[in-house]
């Protein structure tokens, strides 16, 4: 039986899986492929999100900088924002593919602030937190809200640190 990764593994693994997406829909001619990639991405960041808010920030937040939590909370509600627009059935929709874009930059940059040198990971695995625990965790999450999600259908996700806007 393969070894489940640490949690950032997992969690690189998931920014890898999603920016390969980002880049099939960039290369996609039909506007069916790209709303099939689109939806794929959504559910990818959702269970992301998802997971990292619900138990990774948690585990880590005593360790990792205020600043860069708070900024990764609203980075995500942000992308939630977009994710719920994209996901809505808006058909001729001429904003589409900007909306797209606009959330593949937005992953990008919170991407980098997660993973560069001193960010987010890096503060994260230097605390001691057991992160092979952590994974496991991470994993059993993920692998439950993606039957969950396919079974049921996804839901528009909460963004708790957006006062002023509710999705609808």
């Amino acid at each position: 039986m393969p070894k489940t990764p640490d949690a950032i593994t997992l969690l690189k693994a998931d920014h890898e899986k999603v920016a390969g997406l980002f880049e099939k829909f960039e290369h996609a001619k039909s506007d069916a492929r790209k709303k099939e990639l689109a939806m794929k991405i959504c559910l990818e960041l959702i269970i992301h999100t998802k997971i990292e808010e619900d138990i990774f920030y948690p585990a880590c937040k005593d360790h990792i900088e205020d600043d860069l939590w708070h900024e990764a909370w609203v980075e995500h509600d942000g992308a939630k924002v977009l994710i719920a627009e994209i996901r809505r059935d808006h058909h001729g929709d001429t904003f589409y593919d900007a909306k797209v874009k606009v959330l593949a930059e937005m992953i990008k940059h919170h991407v980098k602030e997660e993973e560069e040198r001193g960010g987010m990971f890096a503060q994260a695995r230097k605390s001691g937190v057991d992160m092979e625990a952590l994974g496991k965790r991470l994993a059993n999450e993920k692998k439950v809200l993606m039957a969950k999600y396919k079974k049921e259908g996804t839901p528009l996700p909460a963004t708790p640190s957006f006062t002023g806007t509710r999705l609808a």
